[in-house]
Parts: C-alpha cells; sequence; structure tokens
C-alpha cells in the first residue's frame, strides 16, 4: 500500500500517544519505514486543536491517556471531522474497549504487539480510506477580500463554522493595506487572524486603493482558485462604496466563474443596495469572529467600524432573517449546488432566500 497520493504527497498521520517512548517509536516506524509525514502529541485537547485547524488522512490513539480517553477522543474527533479515520491502540485490549470503541465508529482497534508489518499495511489502508472519502466529501472555501480585515469582519463566522464542519478554508487578501498602517504590522495581523480561523492564507500585494477590476487582479485570483480549488467563494459585494471592493467582487466574478457557490458579504462601506437573501447563524461563532477582528490590533483603536460592539450589533440585527441571536447576511451570486450549509453534518445554520432584506 502506497503511503503517498496520486500527486505525491505523504499521507498525514496524527499519532495521539501520551508514553513519549511509544509515540517516537511510531513516528519512526510510520514516519521512516512507512513513509507518512507523522505528527506526535501526548495531548488529546491538542490533537482536537490540530485537527481543527489542519487536514489529516488518519489519526492513531491511545486508549488509556490521563485527561481524555481514547474513546473520548474519538467521539469528539467524529463531531470534528465525520469522515476523518481513527485507528484505536492500546496495551490493554479488552472486550469493553473493543466493543466501546466500535460502537463510536473507530475504523480499527489494534493492540500495540500487532507486528510492524501488519500496523503499516493497516494506517497505509486507512490513510487511502481518509482520502478517498475527503475527495468525495470534499468542501473548500476561498473568501476574497481587498484589505486586511475585509474578509474577517464579513464572513469570519461562516468561515469558523465552516471549520467547524471540516471544511478547507483559505483566505486572499490581495493589498497589504498601506493606507491603514505599515504593511509588515497589518501583514503579521492577517496572519494571526487567519491562525484564529484556521484559514489558510495567501497575503499579495496589490497597491491599497488602486485595485483593478481586471489585471493583475484577475490573474491573481485565478492564481490561488487554482491552488485551492474551492467550492464555495466568498467575496465583496458589487453594493460598496469602496472601488477597491467593488473591483475585487468584478475580478472575482471572472476569476471564479466556474465556482458553483458564490456569496458576498456585507462591508461597513456597503450601500443600502446591499440585499442579502442568505444568512448563516455564529452563535457559536461568534466569540471567535471577535478573536479574528481583535488580532487587527493597529487599526482597532482608529476604526469604529472594528469595535466589538459594532461587529456584535450588526450580527444582533441580521439574527431576525435567520434562527438564532447573530447571524452574517450574503448576497447569493450563484448557488448551484442542490445540498445547501444547512444539510452538512453540523451545519452554521443558513436561512435564505428572504424578500424584503436590507
Amino acid at each position: 500500500m502506497s503511503s503517498t497520493s496520486g500527486d505525491g504527497t505523504p499521507g498525514r498521520v496524527l499519532v495521539v500517544e501520551d508514553d513519549p517512548v511509544t509515540g517516537r517509536f511510531l513516528t519512526y516506524l510510520l514516519g521512516e519505514r512507512g513513509g507518512f509525514d507523522v505528527t506526535h502529541t501526548t495531548d488529546p485537547a491538542a490533537a482536537l486543536q490540530d485537527v481543527r485547524s489542519q487536514t489529516w488522512d488518519l489519526v492513531v490513539t491511545d486508549v488509556e491517556m490521563p485527561g481524555m480517553t481514547g474513546i473520548q477522543l474519538l467521539r469528539q474527533l467524529r463531531q470534528i471531522s465525520p469522515h476523518l479515520p481513527v485507528a484505536v491502540l492500546t496495551a490493554h485490549a479488552s472486550f469493553d474497549n473493543v466493543v466501546s470503541a466500535l460502537r463510536d465508529d473507530a475504523d480499527e482497534f489494534l493492540e500495540k504487539t500487532v507486528p510492524p508489518d501488519q500496523l503499516l499495511a493497516t494506517v497505509g489502508s486507512l490513510v487511502a480510506k481518509g482520502r478517498a472519502a475527503r475527495l468525495a466529501n470534499r468542501q473548500a472555501v476561498l473568501a476574497i477580500g481587498a484589505h486586511p480585515d475585509d474578509v474577517e469582519i464579513g464572513a469570519a463566522g461562516a468561515l469558523l463554522a465552516h471549520r467547524g464542519m471540516g471544511h478547507e478554508v483559505s483566505i486572499l487578501t490581495l493589498s497589504r493595506g498601506a493606507r491603514g498602517g505599515p504593511e509588515s504590522t497589518r501583514a503579521g495581523e492577517s496572519e494571526m487572524a487567519a491562525l484564529a480561523i484556521g484559514a489558510d492564507l495567501y497575503l499579495e500585494d496589490l497597491h491599497d486603493t488602486s485595485i483593478a477590476e481586471g489585471d493583475p487582479t484577475i490573474a491573481t485570483i485565478s492564481r490561488v482558485v487554482q491552488i485551492v480549488r474551492p467550492t464555495v467563494i466568498y467575496t465583496h459585494s458589487l453594493h460598496d462604496l469602496h472601488q477597491d471592493h467593488r473591483n475585487t467582487h468584478q475580478a472575482a466574478m471572472v476569476a471564479g466563474r466556474e465556482v458553483g457557490r458564490v456569496y458576498c458579504f456585507q462591508s461597513p462601506s456597503a450601500t443600502v443596495d446591499f440585499r442579502p437573501n442568505h444568512f448563516v447563524t455564529i452563535d457559536d461563532q461568534l466569540e471567535g469572529k471577535l478573536l479574528a477582528i481583535g488580532s487587527f490590533a493597529s487599526q482597532t483603536q482608529v476604526r469604529d467600524y472594528l469595535k466589538p460592539d459594532l461587529i456584535e450589533s450588526t450580527a444582533r440585527y441580521w439574527s431576525r432573517f435567520s434562527d438564532g441571536l447573530y447571524a452574517e447576511a450574503f448576497e447569493v451570486i450563484r448557488d448551484a449546488v442542490t445540498a445547501s450549509l444547512s444539510d452538512a453534518p453540523h451545519p452554521p445554520a443558513a436561512v435564505g432566500p428572504t424578500e424584503g432584506a436590507s
């Protein structure tokens, strides 16, 4: 069984084992002998965060660990990433452990005395299974903004909800926002915000206030679209006073013309013609959204629209079109996929279309 995919990249395996000696042995066996890309952690809570923020092909976990058992970890992993294969490994196999693991949908339950060749073969099969499931259920989200903090203001809640569903999330920021402060500072803040969301960041260097609707903007977005291969795009609305926002919208429509689902978020400079018909409940994501926006410390003291009370009150306003206390609003450009966010496992609650929203 090959440890690499069709593109030549090795399978990514996360080993959760509190015993450092066993952890080092598994890392050596799977990495050096098996050719897998292996990461070892002794902390199940850290493993959960790793799964939320990164893409994995397999998790191998011990059963008996302090603070959280492997079975408890398995249950939480199933909520975060339902299609991610999990192998439960223990030195003390018992009937109760086997039944509990299988009941909670472990893909394999193995004793630590399993022969190395058998373990490698099992891991190879599970990695292949995980990659096939991920491709079949793949959702990749690309959020495109003109300046640092644009995406976070308009769509951070929805992006966090996507991450919670196990979707790949990327942010493309076209400029470094030089008009708002030192580019190095704003770039660092963008990286912190992306980390808070669990998104990959593509930070470009187009000229702030001079972003064109044609090239090089279309070429820049097209390049990232080819890398990310998004199934969903979020970007600026055409109904916006800022020329960079409008031109980003126009360029994204061209570069993302083959993407089936495209939504436009609200910016502070949006006009009264911004008329959303898709609403995502973000009750569980509001705190994370405020954390991401708070990353832009150089701007929060000078831009009123970044203040937490305004972000919260805006989300509270749009909630009147959703089924929660807080929501983000989007204009639908295309929604070619029949199944919406509300049909996916553990979705962000989405309601729409709604007549008369303005």
